[in-house]
């Protein structure tokens, strides 16, 4: 009797993007393409927590059309989670879980998509798998608005985060400069980037030419000086009758500490952000006395999908091809990548790195992509930014609105008849 083809399973983890269902579409739709090697496709519902708590979505029951759709559909269509597993000598158990999840659900290939959290993730479950001689090939997929993979030339969702914050402070500078003289003179648009001022960076492309905005940019990887700041915001006013300024949620004082810090902590463990840009709008106020508004992009800049960069969705789709085509090669532990062949015209391909050299890593914004005088970004980051932000991607549109995807998400019946107990 012919043996069955193994099932896959595929999760999504941490801040969702408005192209990660992209990776989704490229896994699901390789993997049905190979169903000789590849049973079911099976998602955790809300991540990581799905495999641990054995509450799988299966997605055979989805059509064509719907699958193909989640192309066009931003966020996490079979949910995702903040949770981070600890390291295997602290919690063996949850590693020993998930294999016996997926034992029983006939489990050969984990995909996680994710960023640096869950590429350790993927990593530690190869080595758990490993040392259980259990045949499992584990693949992580690269996400994260941030961009601060490492190896990888840029991490999709970035690219369509960079489109949208920068059309939206070019859009806001407008209405600023429009009125300036009676109304507001300083702007601030707040975008993430806890540790790396990638999205920042992004901002400054809607300048330019000398004079527009944004005219300040303000990046963790700079120490924030209240004084020089200040200076240069008067400056601009007196110049151009107005200043519109990009800053990072993770901007720091020369002491190190967060500008906006609560004292809270997230769920991986991370300092919990409580707003910087009212920070910034109040110094301003009390130091110069000039009308202000301020704007978070926050949910809205990683769910535009309606903004999406062509180049980011294509290459949310291809790592998630990839990823099933380099687990059926038998490569396990590894990670697709984006390389950059040129930059004009834009060209790259993909390739692969093993997850060892990608997890718990950060990619900063290197320093001569910042001016001299901290508050710009140089010809370099325009030439490395420019191409990620290239190309209009239209979801479909009905009634004036875009028309986005909503899965069956229909469960697998459970298997095994212990429960996941969190050792947290």
């Amino acid at each position: 009797m012919k043996k069955s083809p193994m099932n896959a399973f595929y999760a999504q983890s941490g801040g969702v993007t408005a192209v990660i269902n992209a990776s989704a579409c490229g896994v699901i739709e390789t993997a049905r393409r190979n169903p000789t090697k590849i049973g079911k496709v099976l998602c955790g519902r809300n991540g990581i927590l799905g495999a641990l708590e054995e509450d799988l979505i299966d997605t055979t029951f989805e059509s064509t059309e719907a699958i193909r759709a989640l192309k066009y559909t931003p966020s996490g269509a079979f949910g995702s989670a903040r949770f981070k597993l600890k390291s295997l000598e602290q919690d063996r158990a949850s590693y020993q879980r998930l294999i016996e999840v997926f034992k029983a659900h006939q489990i050969g290939y984990f995909f996680y998509n994710g960023g640096g959290d869950s590429q350790d993730t993927t990593h530690k479950v190869s080595l758990m798998a490993e040392e259980m001689s259990y045949p499992l090939m584990c693949v992580g997929i690269p996400k994260t608005v941030d961009n601060d993979l490492p190896l990888t030339d840029c991490c999709p969702g970035f690219g369509s985060v960079a489109k949208y914050v920068a059309t939206s402070i070019r859009e806001a500078g407008f209405d600023v400069a429009s009125m300036a003289k009676t109304s507001t003179k300083v702007f601030i648009l707040e975008v993430m980037g806890r540790h790396a001022g990638w999205i920042t960076a992004a901002c400054g492309l809607a300048s330019e030419r000398k004079g527009q905005p944004p005219h300040i940019l303000l990046f963790p990887e700079v120490p924030f000086n209240p004084e020089s700041f200040l200076k240069r915001v008067k400056e601009c006013v007196d110049k151009y009758g107005y200043c519109v300024i990009g800053v990072s949620e993770g901007i720091r004082n020369e002491n190190g500490q967060f500008l906006s810090e609560t004292g809270l902590k997230d769920a991986f463990g991370h300092a919990q952000l409580g707003g910087v840009a009212p920070v910034i709008a109040s110094l301003v106020r009390e130091k110069l006395g000039y009308k202000y508004h301020w704007a978070v992009a926050d949910y809205l800049q990683r769910a535009a999908r309606h903004l999406a960069s062509k180049t980011d969705v294509e290459q949310a789709y291809a790592v998630g091809k990839a990823a099933v085509q380099f687990a059926l090669k038998g490569y396990t532990a590894v990670m697709p990548i984006i390389e950059r062949l040129s930059n004009e015209p834009y060209r790259w391909q993909i390739g692969m790195v093993p997850l060892a050299k990608v997890a718990n890593q950060e990619k900063m914004l290197p320093k001569n992509f910042i001016t001299r005088d901290g508050y710009g970004i140089t010809q370099q980051a325009r030439r490395y930014l420019s191409p990620l932000i290239e190309g209009e991607d239209y979801p479909p549109y009905q009634r004036g609105l875009p028309d986005y995807v909503t899965l069956i998400n229909k469960s697998v019946p459970k298997k095994l008849k212990t429960r996941f107990t969190s050792q947290s």
